[in-house]
């Protein structure tokens, strides 16, 4: 043993540092795994690969009392009970609250003490701060004492890795709501969603954790699916560009982020959560996996989990093409590949094709998943035996075992002067709701509400149009803040299991906003109905509400929940795209009032809104915003918040015909009298509106032709034609006209969202590499091919008023991983134009 020193900021103690090279911080990554690897016996490897969530370990924590959990202020409002529990027609409350799919089934392990579960070393600790109400300092204190517990009652004291949730923001009691990730779509700015990463990150890192399981990287293919509110949209361009933005922002603050759900998860049959996606190689190589490869190959991202999908038959999680040779061979990811939740049984129960729990181990672990969580079950001691019968070899431990030791050590888990104290030593100074916090999450609010139609009544105040003296504010989504959130933020996540916790945070209701936006109005409220069921006794209430107003206010939509406790969110499918319950009925019996009605919609997935638009006096889209999306919504409807949000899915115009995402082939749009189904959206990709006027013109190309090796420079001009300063997002889309295969009628490839003041200007280039034509050929290769490719900018994909045509010549060029991903956009500086 040698004697040193912490660095010079650190408390002087001296500490004693093991010569073991494993330990050594001046010694390669390699080298260390190489010495640890050579000390552990098979047993103490397996361990590595395995997981516990302590779930009836953990208790609330007392002092998380009604001072720190702020009540709503919807006492009128059974929708939205005061302590923010979940109504009594939203749950049962004898019913068991899984916040995992088939948690009750496999919660026998919870029988298993930490103790027994890290005797041999345990690779993970799952949701220490996620699963029950705990302020920062309970749950600094049970991360001190799990880890201790792993540390002292294994051999060689490796600690653990702690991950957490964070699809919303930390999913912790009393942690910043942020927008749902459907909402970071909708604003287009992926500088801002790596800001929200980062302060996500923070907050985790300086509680000791060390990896987020997020983000969703799904590509939305049917909008009836539950989990549409998680991902970023239905575009592969832009969920790939949003996605590596927050894989940079949480990794930039030292927390491991995790890309789920690799891959295919959201184009399920019929849209059923864990339904087997029936998808040839070419549709998933060319729509679902380029987020993926983007953020393994620039957002260098440390650890992916795997879909529990069948891909024509093959389950994800047991795949190794998927999770060697496309992700690692091809791709070069070099960190852990971590199960979803129960995936590795699931290859037993779910999908059959393994005998038994140890058998669905050693094929998980055979095709390339290095960590099995939340709790050990096919990854157990029991692949020591496997080993011993020659069933699997010993080298396919090595390589998971090496993979999660190397990640510990790029941690700095295994260093000396590493402890489990240490790592949470700023824990009573954490705020996970500061001021900073709110303003990003205000922020992310006030950018991802999309303004549909102005109507004749938006903005409320200003226009040359006399303020509303009384304003009927009327529906589900009006007084419940819960439908403002996420399923896997922690009031709809976890607290419904504890009533009497409240939110943990502020939330004002859309009514409180708009009384605190509007002074000087009145403000009448009238629920109308609930979220869900069949319960119209609230009709006549908010009918004459609306009557008596001079403008009235319904807000609809979502409220998120967990396995059928909600109308969005994971296990939450619809049948259709009406809106939920009764609630189209409440807009339908007040839009015949007379009075004029604008129409909120609070989702977590678009829904049909044909029977409305052209009768409501205005039309509002806000994507699950957060907890500060009372206010952002408000100030939308005021004029004080200029819109600028725009569509990451379509709004589709009729509740059937589904799915019909814009990226379709020729037989995928129109109808031409060939069919009775109407697919054509209400409002197309893209599209937002705003209260000032933009134009795009001045298209230019750097040249006519390019190589199909060659780029070329794409721009046009954007001009705030307006009297107010807003946010235009400038798209650029292309077609290829020959192909192969049948192609996109368009796809995005090339965004920039660019602030103007009235009577600006700015031009937008981006540079094309003839690689953005990619697509797999039919021979399974990845092409590029001469030819013509229609050039396409605008600000929606249904208002693209600048058209060209790019010829690409030469021979027809495979392109392999090196290909440009990318398409780098340049604004260029403001100009004034004439008025």
């Amino acid at each position: 043993m040698v004697e040193t020193r912490l660095p010079q900021d650190a408390p002087a103690r001296p500490i004693l540092v093991p010569t073991e090279v494993w330990r050594d911080p001046e010694r390669s990554p390699d080298e260390r795994v190489d010495d640890l690897l050579a000390r552990l016996t098979l047993a103490e490897k397996v361990g590595q690969l395995g997981s516990r969530w302590a779930l009836n370990d953990m208790t609330a924590d007392t002092e998380t009392s009604s001072e720190t959990s702020p009540e709503t202020s919807s006492e009128d409002s059974p929708d939205a009970a005061p302590t923010g529990a979940a109504p009594s027609d939203d749950l049962d409350p004898d019913e068991v609250l899984n916040v995992a799919p088939m948690q009750d089934v496999f919660a026998a392990s919870g029988t298993i003490a930490l103790e027994d579960a890290a005797a041999q070393g345990l690779g993970h600790l799952t949701r220490v701060y996620g699963s029950v109400p705990t302020t920062p300092a309970g749950g600094a204190a049970e991360v001190m004492k799990q880890q201790r517990v792993v540390i002292d009652g294994s051999r060689l004291g490796i600690p653990a890795i702690v991950h957490e949730e964070c699809l919303t923001g930390f999913t912790a009691f009393g942690a910043t709501v942020y927008p749902a990730a459907i909402a970071w779509g909708a604003t287009f700015d992926p500088d801002l969603v790596e800001r929200m990463a980062a302060a996500i990150g923070r907050d985790m890192a300086a509680l000791g954790i060390h990896q987020g399981l997020s983000p969703v990287l799904d590509v939305v293919r049917d909008y009836r699916w539950g989990r549409v509110e998680e991902t970023m949209g239905e575009d592969p361009y832009l969920v790939s560009v949003l996605g590596t933005a927050y894989v940079r922002g949480l990794q930039g603050a030292g927390v491991i982020a995790t890309l789920k759900h690799f891959v295919g998860y959201s184009a399920s049959r019929a849209a059923r959560n864990h339904g087997p996606v029936p998808m040839g190689r070419r549709e998933l190589v060319d729509i679902m996996l380029p987020p993926f490869e983007m953020a393994v190959r620039l957002g260098r991202v440390g650890s992916v989990m795997n879909s529990y999908s069948d891909i024509d038959g093959v389950p994800a999680g047991a795949d190794p093409w998927l999770l060697t040779e496309l992700l690692r061979d091809t791709w070069g990811f070099e960190g852990t590949v971590v199960s979803d939740y129960w995936a590795v049984p699931f290859l037993t129960s779910m999908h059959g094709v393994a005998a038994d729990m140890d058998g669905a181990g050693v094929l998980a672990l055979q095709a390339g998943i290095d960590v099995e969580l939340p709790d050990t079950l096919g990854f157990s001691q029991q692949l020591v035996d496997r080993v011993a019968s020659g069933e699997l070899d010993e080298a396919v431990v090595d390589r998971a075992a090496r993979r999660v030791l190397r990640q510990k050590i790029e941690l700095g888990l295994l260093d000396p002067d590493w402890t489990p104290e240490g790592s949470v030593t700023r824990a009573e100074q954490v705020h996970l709701d500061s001021a900073e916090n709110r303003a990003l999450a205000r922020e992310m609010a006030e950018r991802s509400v999309v303004l549909l139609d102005a109507g004749t009544a938006l903005p409320l105040v200003g226009e040359g149009r006399t303020a509303p003296a009384t304003i009927a504010v009327v529906g589900p989504a009006a007084s419940d803040p819960r439908t403002f959130m996420g399923c896997y933020a922690f009031p709809n996540h976890v607290l419904p299991r504890y009533p009497s916790r409240g939110l943990g945070i502020e939330v004002p209701s859309l009514a409180d906003a708009l009384a605190a936006e509007l002074p000087d109005a009145r403000l009448v409220h009238a629920r109308g109905c609930a979220t869900r069921g069949d319960d119209r006794s609230g009709f006549a209430e908010a009918v004459e509400a609306a009557r008596q107003a001079d403008v009235c206010v319904v807000a609809v939509g979502d409220l998120a929940g967990l396995f059928g406790h909600g109308t969005s969110g994971e296990g939450c499918d619809a049948a259709d795209l009406t809106l939920p319950g009764v609630q189209g009925e409440l807009v339908a019996e007040l839009l015949a009032t007379g009075t004029p009605v604008v129409v909120v919609v609070v989702s977590g997935r678009p829904y049909a809104l044909g029977e409305i638009a052209g009768r409501a006096a205005g039309l509002v889209q806000a994507f699950m915003p957060g907890e500060e999306g009372g206010s952002a919504i408000a100030g939308v409807l005021s004029g004080r918040v200029q819109p600028s949000g725009h569509l990451p899915v379509q709004i589709p115009r009729h509740p059937g015909a589904q799915p019909s995402t814009y990226l379709q082939p020729r037989l995928g749009v129109g109808n031409d009298g060939i069919t009775t189904l109407d697919v054509s959206p209400l409002f197309p990709f893209g599209f937002g509106s705003s209260y000032t006027q933009f134009a795009i013109d001045g298209l230019e190309l750097s040249a006519a032709e390019i190589a199909t090796d060659g780029e070329v420079t794409v721009s046009a001009v954007v001009t705030n034609t307006g009297d107010r300063a807003g946010d235009e997002v400038v798209q650029l889309y292309l077609r290829d006209v020959v192909a192969q295969v049948t192609r996109p009628v368009l796809q995005l490839v090339g965004f920039a969202r660019v602030s103007l003041e009235p009577l600006e200007s700015r031009r937008v280039s981006f540079t094309v590499h003839a690689d953005r034509t990619a697509y797999t050929g039919r021979d399974l290769r990845r092409i590029v091919e001469p030819g013509d490719v229609h050039v396409m900018v605008g600000s929606s994909a249904g208002d693209l008023p600048c058209r060209g045509v790019l010829r690409l010549t030469g021979e027809t060029r495979v392109v392999g991983v090196d290909r440009v991903l990318d398409t780098p956009v340049h604004v260029g500086p403001a100009e004034r134009v004439a008025g």
